[in-house]
């Protein structure tokens, strides 16, 4: 299925309204054209890439091969459970905590090979035992850790439904255990990151914070053992919009590593590309801009400048350029970024982190004005993904659309016209004529052949999309309010009754104010369209009404913009 994320932003301008608000009412002249709206936000989103570094975990859960079979593994470690409750035996614990990871390892093996139905009788299967030993009153860091590795292997195998119900007995178990008890840092850490991932962020915090405390009291407030629940705890105050406080937490997992490595260790790497990508997120990009260019400076020392590592980390620096303003430097970055990735032969030609960065460079290229050099990049992966995959995978209609969207920026309408149809075919054959992935290069059709002035053509493929978007999303969504307003553009110039076109804008303006709230900026273009009509139509009274409105929300968003 193709991403309804396009290169650029949707061209679907048809003409720019000062030339219709400025004109007297009365027909619209044949030659003009009308804007269309476009919901998507015409902000560029950052994107950064991770270079893969080694991870900091105490107690690995998945770094012991299993040699017993599920069968057998079912009952055998968990009667080993029942010998060690409770237990301070080191030997003991350290020959249970192998034989969870072995399970945990029995089931991600399982998954591997396809086996997900084995998989989750296993975990069943243990479930069923430790619940019974919980039910008889055993509720120590065993059965603990044993529901820890249980919902580990149901995040495994992608059923997060039983998940919450797990971590609540977790929890339950874990509060009544003194901070002393052997494990339960890891079943703490692990509870956090499950909690992250299904949303619980507050949970997730209060775990981490524990799991910081036990191994603070134990280690030191400097011990590198300290980082992996310092950055999961991070990464929960971030997710749980405590941006100033995960800052802080980053920052100091930083100074650890600093004072136990060195300033230059690249295990430094994970917490400064995390602190600059939540910089970057809370729109802080100068100050973002410090931890990316300290990651480019530890690759350049340990593995040169030439080194793909180098080019990644560059990447992410040129994004941080870009959303501070700083276009043109941006761009050099990523063209050497692209360069030294491609001489290290750091990636494959055909892999999708490098696809993502040329699209990106593309995207820039063009917003600086270099649109040339912009569709040089976007042919290229053209190319390459048509060598890798074949002219008719259905990976093409990405790289088909974002050809045409830089045709029509060059006003080559007819290349765009092609592109698109190429595009529509490859989509049919896969997904079929009526899935709704296949509405936005139908769209973006539909706006290249009315600026071909085929309106008649044009008008038949928005209302196509229209109803499939409405049977897709349903009547109120955003998408069809993105095919109406294309819709009402284009018949705006074919001079279809004023009252209809009338009727459907106000339906844009009930699906606007229904997501984006009835004072949202995205709603001026729309009441100027309908003061447009209004004014058409004589309908004085409501369109005082509708003025009045417009004014106060430009009048909001003048002053935000000026503090």
């Amino acid at each position: 299925m193709v991403s309804s994320v396009s290169l650029l932003s949707s061209t679907t301008l048809l003409t720019k309204w000062a030339n219709q608000l400025s004109s007297q009412s009365g027909s619209v002249p044949r030659d003009s054209t009308w804007q269309c709206l476009c919901f998507r936000t015409q902000k560029r989103k950052p994107k950064l890439y991770l270079i893969p570094v080694r991870h900091f975990l105490s107690t690995p859960v998945d770094s012991i091969s299993s040699s017993e079979t599920a069968s057998v593994y079912a009952t055998s470690g968990l009667s080993e459970v029942q010998r060690s409750t409770p237990s301070n035996n080191v030997n003991e614990m350290k020959e249970f905590e192998m034989e969870l990871q072995e399970l945990f390892n029995e089931v991600k093996a399982m998954v591997k090979m396809g086996k997900e139905r084995d998989a989750m009788d296993l975990l069943r299967a243990n479930y069923v035992a430790v619940k019974e030993e919980i039910d008889s009153g055993l509720k120590g860091i065993e059965q603990a850790a044993v529901l820890d590795i249980i919902a580990l292997g149901y995040m495994a195998v992608g059923d997060l439904k039983p998940v919450p119900a797990l971590l609540d007995m977790i929890n339950k178990i874990v509060d009544n255990l003194e901070d002393s008890e052997p494990l339960l840092d890891s079943v703490l850490m692990h509870a956090g990151s499950m909690y992250s991932a299904i949303g619980r962020f507050e949970n997730a915090i209060l775990a981490n914070q524990r799991a910081v405390r036990i191994l603070e009291n134990r280690y030191g407030n400097c011990s590198t053992l300290l980082v992996s629940p310092l950055l999961g705890l991070a990464k929960s105050f971030a997710s749980d919009g405590k941006a100033t406080r995960a800052v802080g937490v980053y920052e100091r997992t930083v100074t650890i590593l600093e004072r136990n490595r060195s300033s230059e260790s690249d295990d430094l790497v994970v917490p400064l590309f995390s602190l600059g990508k939540l910089l970057l997120k809370e729109g802080k990009a100068a100050e973002a801009e410090i931890p990316f260019t300290r990651i480019i400076n530890i690759y350049k020392k340990i593995y040169g400048e030439k080194d793909g590592r180098v080019g990644m980390a560059m990447c992410s620096l040129a994004n941080a350029k870009c959303s501070k303003g700083d276009a043109n430097e941006a761009v050099d970055i990523y063209k050497n970024a692209l360069r030294i990735i491609k001489d290290s032969n750091y990636m494959a030609l055909e892999n999708s982190v490098l696809e993502n960065i040329r699209i990106d460079l593309a995207e820039l290229l063009h917003f600086v004005g270099r649109g040339d050099e912009g569709r040089e990049l976007l042919e290229e992966c053209l190319l390459i993904n048509e060598r890798f995959k074949g002219k008719n995978h259905p990976s093409m209609a990405t790289h088909l659309i974002n050809l045409a969207a830089s045709y029509s920026r060059s006003k080559n309408y007819v290349e765009a016209e092609r592109l698109l149809r190429t595009c529509l075919d490859i989509m049919e054959k896969s997904v079929g004529s009526e899935d709704q992935s296949i509405t936005f290069p139908m769209l973006n059709l539909a706006v290249t052949l009315s600026q071909l002035n085929r309106d008649e053509e044009a008008e038949q493929i928005a209302i196509k999309v229209l109803r499939i978007r409405e049977n897709a999303f349903g009547k109120d969504s955003l998408p069809v309010g993105e095919a109406l307003d294309c819709l009402v553009s284009i018949q705006a110039r074919l001079e279809r009754d004023s009252g209809e076109l009338l009727s459907l804008l106000k339906r844009v303006m009930m699906i606007q104010e229904k997501e984006f709230g009835p004072s949202a900026q995205e709603l001026i273009v729309t009441l100027q369209k309908i003061i447009h009509f209004l004014d058409k139509l004589e309908m004085k009274d409501e369109k005082f009404k509708f003025r009045r409105r417009l004014a106060l929300i430009k009048e909001r968003y003048k002053q935000s913009l000026s503090f």
